[in-house]
């Protein structure tokens, strides 16, 4: 159970954010005690204020894929915070950033670089509205686009019901011009179509589910979704937030053979910096103004700053046998998790460098067979790791993250610890 360590740096949050924290996932909510506040980071392992260290498995929910203070990203930060941090005008930098983009994600025709993935989905949202002038967006169940106030809805288990706001303060108006089904549902997608007939603009999806914890798409999956849209005239929007860059070099799209009509990136881009971009073809983003009539601006945009860190992140995300050493290591992990979990008391989703530990012993492929999870369990299994060094999301229902800079020695002292603690909960 959570320790009960004083915690003065949180004592005095809380007398300046709304508990204590500037974004809720922070806040230990989930899993009960107080949020650790980290010093500094190195590679796989953050620092707290007190000097403990703890292997990280969140890594700054998942951009850090190299890891924390990645030499060739600071000191192109470090480099570029002396010449400009920001203009409001064109870079040539914006355009080699895109220029890379565009040769790992082909479908990325044209694009926009916003500063953060909700900022991404909600222009890409808008384009799809502009370009099929019909009012629905369609989404899944625990999919989580970002908080702008249109995408703000759960639905319940009706196989389609016009969203109402799973937030306070957000207009129905708005919620309602957004449907929400179970994931992984192909008839649920069809039977939707067909109950808003020429009514739904576009597919919104993760193309791997990450926020729900690590759900991944059966076979057939996102190809059927392709389909249907074709079928129906609505485009396809890939959230690859989480997956961009993550899965592999072209992301979930290039891993599933899949091609989407819009794309949204964030900030594993900037190795942590803000940054977002949203993009697809050329006929739907030639709606974007200055050219077309939808609008979608900003101040920082294409800072300096954050496109010099995205050039170094994507530099050494490209460089040869990069996914393949990842994935090597996704995969040591990944087995010393099975030898250590009870089939019929926890499910295991991994797919590379993703993972979750789900504490139910059914078969997890939705959002509903996802929330079976033993939270409290979770909870004592999070805290318990926690106190051996190990840093795991602080919800049952987040997505884990590895990193190039964790090493063979980093995951076998994290697997021992998993060990201890499942012995500890005798589960």
């Amino acid at each position: 159970m959570p320790s009960a360590r004083p915690n003065p740096a949180f004592d005095e949050a809380l007398q300046f954010f709304p508990g204590g924290v500037n974004a809720p996932i922070r806040s230990f909510k989930a899993v009960g005690g107080t949020p650790v506040f980290f010093d500094r980071g190195h590679g796989a392992v953050l620092t707290d204020r007190e000097g403990r260290r703890y292997i990280d498995f969140v890594q700054g929910w998942g951009t850090q894929i190299l890891g924390h203070t990645p030499g060739p990203v600071t000191r192109a930060i470090r480099r570029q915070a002396g010449r400009l941090t920001a203009a409001g005008a064109p870079s040539e930098a914006e355009t080699r950033l895109a220029r890379q983009l565009r040769a790992a994600l082909p479908s990325l025709e044209r694009m926009r670089f916003v500063t953060s993935g909700t900022e991404a989905v909600a222009s890409a949202v808008r384009v799809a509205r502009a370009a099929t002038a019909r009012p629905l967006i369609l989404k899944f169940d625990g999919g989580y686009h970002g908080h702008s106030d249109g995408l703000m809805v759960q639905a319940g288990s009706g196989l389609v019901v016009v969203g109402l706001p799973s937030s306070a303060g957000v207009d129905p108006r708005q919620a309602s011009g957004t449907i929400s089904i179970p994931y992984n549902d192909l008839a649920a997608v069809q039977a939707a179509f067909e109950a808003k007939l020429d009514k739904i603009a576009a597919v919104l999806v993760e193309p791997v589910a990450t926020n729900m914890g690590l759900v991944p798409p059966r076979p057939g999956y996102l190809s059927g979704l392709r389909r249907l849209c074709n079928q129906y005239g609505a485009l396809l929007i890939f959230d690859e937030v989480n997956t961009g860059f993550r899965l592999c070099w072209g992301g979930a799209q290039t891993l599933y053979g899949v091609t989407p009509d819009l794309t949204t990136l964030g900030s594993i881009l900037g190795g942590g910096l803000p940054i977002g971009a949203y993009g697809g073809r050329k006929d739907l983003m030639a709606l974007v103004a200055p050219v077309g009539p939808v609008a979608q601006s900003g101040t920082l945009p294409g800072n300096p700053l954050a496109m010099e860190a995205a050039l170094a992140v994507l530099n050494r995300l490209s460089s040869r046998g990069f996914y393949e050493r990842l994935d090597e290591a996704g995969a040591h992990w990944n087995l010393g998790l099975r030898k250590l979990l009870s089939p019929g008391r926890q499910t295991l989703h991994t797919q590379g460098s993703l993972f979750t530990i789900f504490f139910t012993g059914g078969p997890v492929h939705d959002f509903a067979t996802a929330a079976e999870s033993d939270q409290d369990l979770y909870a004592r299994f999070f805290h318990g790791l926690l106190d051996r060094g190990v840093w795991f999301p602080p919800s049952p229902f987040e997505t884990g993250f590895l990193g190039a800079a964790h090493t063979k020695a980093h995951l076998d002292k994290a697997l021992g610890a998993v060990g201890e603690v499942l012995t500890a909960l005798h589960c």
